[in-house]
C-alpha cells in the first residue's frame, strides 16, 4: 500500500472520529467516513502501547496493512477508513488478523460481497 494512501494527520484522525460511523469486533474498532471527492480510499492505524512494546506494535501494523492491500479491490473507494487494534491482536498470527479484519468490515458493510465469493 503506497504511502500517499495513509491517514497521517491528527485532524484527519479526529474527523473520522467525530463525523465517521464506527464499528468494531474484540480484536478491532473500524471508523469509516465518506469522502466523495477522493478516487481511493484512504486508511489510519492505531496501535495503543497497551497493548505491547514497538516491535509487537508494529508487527500488527504490518498485518493490518497487507491484510488491507489484499483486500483494498473489495473495499469502498472514497472513504477514510481509521483502524484501531485491541488486545488480543497482540497474540494472532496474520491469517487471523485478516480473518478478524475481514469480520468487522462486513459487519460495516463495507466489503464487497461478490468479489469475496470468487476467490
Amino acid at each position: 500500500m503506497k504511502k500517499e494512501f495513509r491517514i497521517k494527520k491528527n485532524n484527519d484522525f479526529q474527523a473520522a472520529f467525530k463525523r465517521g460511523r464506527s464499528f468494531a469486533n474484540r480484536q478491532f474498532v473500524v471508523y469509516t467516513l465518506e469522502k466523495e471527492e477522493q478516487d481511493f480510499f484512504r486508511i489510519g492505524l492505531s496501535v495503543s502501547k497497551k497493548i505491547g512494546n514497538a516491535v509487537t506494535r508494529n508487527r500488527i501494523k504490518r498485518y493490518v496493512r497487507q491484510s488491507v492491500f489484499e483486500l483494498q479491490e473489495q473495499l469502498a473507494v472514497g472513504k477514510d477508513y481509521v483502524i484501531i487494534a485491541r488486545k488480543p491482536v497482540a497474540d494472532m498470527d496474520f491469517f487471523e488478523v485478516k480473518k478478524s479484519l475481514t469480520h468487522v468490515l462486513k459487519v460495516g458493510k463495507v466489503l464487497n460481497k461478490t468479489k469475496i465469493a470468487e476467490k
